[in-house]
């Protein structure tokens, strides 16, 4: 990592780590395009220590009082600074395993609070089913992991081509970008900007942009994208993205080319977007299933996401397996 990326990050971690004053609602309005459109520029982050599903600790409880929300975030920035030498850690529905992932609390941004919607902290960003788990599968998949995965599903290592898209720093991990766009370990900032015709989202992680196209037309069926094809229109005051034509190295929470995410975003003060997201893909899942979780206004600006400038990692991981093959062939 150069002196550049590390000076933005370390003031990333400062500037994020905030969390927004609530809005006086009563004297706000929503702020509104030329357009007449409910306003959503700006710098957001969804970044929060909230589990995309529910812990069993809060079996059957979406809302926790205060009480509860500050015992467990007490409890969780204890456990973080102790992570580092634990293994097989969940976080934001991606496993990491300590140590070996090479991440530290310098790294690690994902805020100090679980996500407060309609002035109520929240157990699980899983909000249907009630009990905030993800559906049952209607069959065995291979890589239901969390992660975006490559064309051999994560586990090849014959070609560079063969390994997770995330892996080669061409998405974000843990679908930061979406959709759905998930929080992750650090890097969960998003910059929106409306035209009369498109919303972009970028994203800080990898630099992933969405362009929503408002009030068109998906793309015909063969043509495929990582972030599948995003079509917008508004209803009412909300924005509601349909997204379908995701290629089969998407892989969200082992989803296929059939995932179908419904996105709505919904401006509720001053310092908060509302973000629902349905997700439905019916040869992986026996149903659809909902999270709900807000995004806060943060300051910008959103710095340059740098990845693999000079990273062996590739090579590295290339060369281990070969290594293995050759020992396997003199036993």
């Amino acid at each position: 990592m150069n002196l550049r990326l590390l000076i933005a990050l370390s003031t990333s971690l400062c500037v994020f780590a905030q969390t927004p004053k609530p809005s006086a609602k009563k004297n706000w309005t929503v702020p509104r395009t030329p357009e007449g459109h409910p306003d959503l520029q700006g710098v957001w982050t969804n970044a929060t220590v909230t589990r995309m599903e529910r812990l069993p600790e809060f079996n059957g409880k979406l809302n926790l009082t205060d009480a509860e929300a500050k015992a467990f975030e007490q409890k969780d920035h204890d456990e973080g600074e102790e992570a580092p030498g634990k293994d097989g850690v969940v976080l934001g529905g991606v496993v990491f395993s300590g140590a070996n992932a090479g991440y530290n609390a310098l790294f690690i941004d994902r805020g100090n609070e679980l996500a407060r919607v309609d002035g109520m902290k929240r157990s699980s960003l899983i909000v249907d089913p009630p009990d905030g788990k993800v559906p049952a599968p209607v069959a065995r998949n291979g890589n239901r992991g969390g992660r975006r995965g490559g064309g051999g599903g994560g586990g090849q290592y014959d070609d560079v081509k063969l390994r997770p898209v995330s892996e080669r720093c061409l998405v974000g991990f843990g679908s930061t970008s979406g959709p759905p766009m998930m929080p992750v370990l650090y890097n969960n900032n998003y910059q929106i900007v409306e035209t009369k015709d498109a919303v972009m989202i970028m994203v800080e992680m990898v630099h992933d942009v969405r362009v929503v196209r408002l009030n068109g037309a998906h793309e015909p069926p063969q043509i495929r994208r990582w972030l599948g094809d995003s079509i917008g229109h508004w209803e009412g005051d909300t924005l509601v993205v349909d997204t379908t034509n995701f290629t089969n190295k998407t892989r969200f929470r082992g989803s296929s080319e059939n995932l179908h995410v419904v996105e709505r975003f919904q401006r509720v003060d001053q310092n908060t977007i509302l973000y629902r997201v349905t997700i439905d893909d019916p040869t992986v899942w026996t149903k659809p299933w909902t999270m709900e979780y807000p995004f806060a206004a943060a300051q910008g600006p959103v710095y340059e996401y740098a990845c693999h400038e000079g990273n062996y990692a590739m090579e590295d991981i290339l060369g281990g397996a070969r290594k293995m093959e050759k020992e396997s062939t003199k036993k």
